[in-house]
């Protein structure tokens, strides 16, 4: 693997020491591992361990810096053929992010900190994997960055055992009494209240050394100063150091009796913490964040209130007075810094997720139409499964509310997302919220074969890379993986093959299909039963209406009761099939007949039933619509009556059908009203009839 960390400096710190650690092991394992930052004391030793380090000043707030950078971490990511790129803070990750997007790195992110619900801290959750280093974290971050929690992933900080030399504290305390705070001079650390605290123990412990290991940042300085002051005034000055910055930890705790971690905010993680336990040092530490994962109070540390000078003090004079529980407390510690807390198991966790990232591809299929037009789609879905099997790839498919059902048994996907584009998803405001939603699935490549104006600003908001479909000036430009439309027209099955064809799927198997189940099967035998229907009987489906809007499909109504009065001469039974809508027109044609009994179906069935049905029949007779699809699914002989619509674009796939179409000057027109409807009138009830006979024959 390839993997580039990106952070803002290469100084002393938690972050930073992570970055390192990781970057050695990398590059043990056999893997490149490249570093980007603005720079800093730990760049010699980074490169001495074989990772390749970029120097750009990704460690400046600024918008204007930060969009110049983005082009050269490009450029980077290009040059060293990189794979992931893992951000380890804000400025760093929105430039990874944009850069990620213009290149095929995967983007992965860490959160080393417990971020304010800012929008600047969102970009954070945008990864495709979001690395936490405790619970509260994770928490932190699915409930107020909506990060799902499949993209979570817990991986604790870690300390390089070999390192530091644990001390049993016993034999280890001298006549000095040596407590130290280590980390960054900031309100957030809490030095003002372990000042106060060891003023607290100063008149009991007569030989107390306090040293404070850490520098403020220039904007702290003022900080800095008032702790100096705050030393003075409580008479803390002779016994208390302030060393500044030290790079070499291990050294600074083989001197310490007692760390304190006096944070009043949400610590992260808490590295100074397992770094004490690995010397051996007993460790006080205010109660925040992912601190607690750490300590178990009174088992291997002591835990207390933020802010509270005089509950530190308490824990620190029991382990001052205790010296067995003081070495009880470092043995648990250690115990468990060493299960949990290596830095090779760290790595092992990192490796996984980059392992995870690398081999788990999410697709999306975008299909909001009809029924009949997702029911053609099943050929494309079933090839994109073969090409992308279950395991490493998950697919997942958008459909609208009406065209649910068809695909809640369909073994190709692995998810079915729903939408309902005429009703609560309507308008833009709809649209921003289902492309929220498909944001958070983090898709690596999305397939339109709807190719609407709405799917392709459906599959942009995904904020997926890749997205494939028509070129058809339909927003097209949304997409960045197009193909253009061809003359003569196709028919929808190999139409869609064109947009699999980019990704290497060839159109082997046009066959569509449907999968009802056993509950249908049960519910049309008890229809059919009720009916008297024989086992031995030739029964033809016809279905009577097409869709409110194109009533120019229609067939006559008078046409339909000269063909069933001939069926039924012929001893063939008839079962017509519609919605509940169509009642009114199956009641016209019932009444009409003289001596036919049809089996009225019209409304009483779902659209898997329908299928069943359909199934059982020997013939079916259909316009073009979804019930047309459904024959041809199942594999129903079919009569398929084309007028206004193109049966070359239109006619699904079969082995036994017949296509009567009249070709008349004004067709295909697409045209839903129409006073004349000649291209449908000229379909006789004979041409019907011979088609039937011959399909039954």
């Amino acid at each position: 693997m390839r993997i580039l960390q990106i952070l803002p400096e290469l100084n002393v710190g938690g972050v930073e020491t992570g970055t390192l650690d990781l970057s050695k092991y990398l590059v043990r394992l056999g893997h490149k591992s490249v570093v980007v930052s603005a720079g800093g004391a730990l760049v010699k030793e980074l490169e001495a361990g074989g990772a390749n380090h970029y120097t750009l000043p990704v460690n400046k707030k600024s918008i204007i810096s930060m969009f110049k950078l983005i082009p050269k971490l490009v450029e980077i990511i290009k040059k060293e053929e990189i794979d992931i790129v893992h951000a380890r803070s804000r400025v760093p990750a929105w430039i990874a992010y944009f850069a990620c997007r213009q290149t095929r790195a995967i983007f992965v992110t860490t959160c080393h900190g417990y971020y304010k619900k800012h929008s600047f801290s969102v970009v954070m959750g945008w990864a495709k994997r979001v690395i936490v280093p405790s619970n509260v974290i994770a928490r932190h971050m699915i409930e107020d960055f909506s990060v799902p929690h499949e993209r979570i992933k817990l991986v604790p900080r870690s300390v390089d055992l070999g390192k530091f030399k644990y001390l049993d504290p016993k034999t280890k305390r001298k006549e000095d009494f040596n407590v130290g705070i280590i980390g960054r001079i900031t309100p957030l650390k809490g030095h003002l209240h372990f000042i106060k605290a060891m003023a607290r123990i100063s008149r009991l412990v007569p030989r107390l050394k306090i040293w404070i290991v850490g520098d403020a940042p220039a904007s702290k300085e003022a900080y800095k100063e008032e702790l100096q002051i705050l030393v003075r005034r409580l008479g803390l000055w002779h016994c208390t150091e302030f060393l500044g910055t030290q790079r070499d930890i291990p050294v600074i705790l083989e001197h310490l009796d007692l760390v304190v971690l006096a944070t009043t905010t949400h610590e992260a993680f808490g590295r100074v913490v397992v770094e004490a336990q690995a010397a051996g040092v007993p460790v006080v530490a205010t109660k925040v964040g992912g601190v607690i994962d750490i300590i178990e109070d009174g088992a291997n540390g002591l835990l207390v209130p933020p802010a509270d000078a005089k509950s530190m003090a308490e824990a620190i004079m029991r382990i001052f007075k205790d010296t067995q529980f003081a070495r009880e407390l470092a043995e648990n510690a250690y115990t468990k810094v060493k299960e949990k807390y290596n830095v090779e198991l760290m790595v092992k966790n990192t490796l996984d997720v980059y392992h995870e990232v690398l081999n788990n591809f999410n697709i999306l299929v975008i299909k909001l139409s009809s029924l009949g037009d997702v029911i053609l789609s099943t050929a494309a879905l079933r090839a994109i499964r073969e090409k992308f099997p279950q395991g490493n790839y998950k697919i997942s498919f958008l459909i609208s509310e009406e065209s649910k059902d068809i695909l809640l048994r369909c073994p190709h996907i692995d998810e079915l997302l729903v939408c309902d584009l005429k009703n609560k998803d309507k308008g833009l405001a709809g649209l921003w919220g289902i492309g929220r939603i498909l944001r958070k699935k983090n898709f690596d490549m999305v397939i339109d074969l709807q190719n609407s104006r709405a799917s392709h600003l459906l599959a942009y908001l995904s904020g997926c890379i890749n997205r494939y479909g028509y070129n058809n000036k339909k927003f097209a430009f949304l997409l960045n993986h197009t193909i253009c439309d061809q003359k003569p027209p196709l028919d929808p099955v190999t139409h869609q093959f064109r947009i699999l064809k980019m990704l290497g799927i060839d159109l082997l198997n046009n066959a569509l299909e449907l999968w009802p189940s056993s509950e249908d099967q049960k519910a049309v035998d008890e229809l059919l039963n009720a009916q008297w229907l024989s086992q031995t009987q030739k029964v033809v489906g016809i279905n009577i209406s097409a869709s409110k809007r194109w009533s120019t499909k229609l067939w006559p109504l008078e046409y339909l009761i000269c063909l069933t009065e001939e069926l039924g001469l012929k001893d063939i039974r008839v079962i017509i099939t519609g919605t509940g809508e169509d009642q009114a027109l199956a009641s016209m044609l019932i009444n009409s007949l003289k001596n036919t009994k049809i089996i009225n179906a019209c409304g009483k069935t779902n659209i898997n039933e329908l299928a069943v049905l359909i199934k059982k029949c020997q013939v079916f007779i259909s316009a073009d619509s979804s019930p047309l699809h459904i024959a041809s699914s199942v594999g129903t002989p079919f009569i398929a009556l084309f007028g206004p619509t193109d049966a070359r674009r239109h006619l699904p796939p079969g082995k036994n059908y017949i296509v009567i179409d009249k070709k008349l000057h004004c067709s295909p027109c697409y045209k839903t009203k129409c006073r004349s409807k000649d291209c449908m009138v000229q379909i006789s009830p004979a041409e019907v009839f011979d088609a039937v006979m011959k399909l039954l024959k």
